[in-house]
């Protein structure tokens, strides 16, 4: 089983993950933060289960420009 993790970054420069098949959300400060807490929230959401044999994450960009 995979999991895949839609990841957005905020205004402030910090990220959010929310899996996209589980009750799993989680944030972080910076990248390296953010995959740890994912890695944190998955082990903790399936501590009494099998856990998944990866974990995919998906950076979603929002980007507005300007049309002049």
């Amino acid at each position: 089983m995979e999991l895949v993790f839609s990841v957005t970054q905020e205004a402030d420069g910090g990220f959010v993950a929310e899996c996209l098949s589980h009750d799993i959300f989680t944030q972080g400060d910076n990248w390296a933060e953010m995959r740890a807490n994912v890695s944190e929230a998955v082990s903790a959401y399936f501590f009494d289960q099998p856990k998944p044999a990866s974990i995919r994450l998906h950076l979603v960009r929002d980007e507005v420009m300007a049309c002049a």
